[in-house]
């Protein structure tokens, strides 16, 4: 990935992460969080691990991520795009949808 790709990943999750490290952290502890997702053998969900993850690399200064941070960051970006297209009608605030969302650090009451 050369710079300026670096550069379009880095913005664009800064746009779509749209809850504060501290925040999602809070988040990963409810049930709710829990409660959804894909699990892996050992119990957590996909959506669960890359909110852990997500909070590290929000955590870490730009000039310290590594290419596995910017392949995770267009990785989250990807994955909010293509949820955020599947958008339920109706009231979403207690959902499954905003709960998938909010573990990959993007909470659509934000919007």
């Amino acid at each position: 990935m050369d710079a300026d790709e670096r550069e379009e990943v880095y913005q664009t999750f800064g746009e779509r992460v749209n809850m504060a490290p501290k925040e999602l952290e809070d988040w990963l502890q409810t049930d709710e969080s829990q409660s959804v997702g894909d699990s892996d053998d050992s119990g957590e969900s996909t959506g669960h691990a890359s909110g852990r993850r997500i909070v590290a690399i929000k955590r870490t200064h730009k000039a310290d991520l590594s290419d596995d941070d910017y392949a995770h960051m267009r990785k989250v970006n990807g994955y909010i795009a293509r949820h955020c297209a599947q958008r339920p009608s109706g009231d979403i605030a207690d959902t499954r949808w905003r709960y998938s969302l909010m573990n990959w650090g993007h909470d659509p009451l934000k919007d």
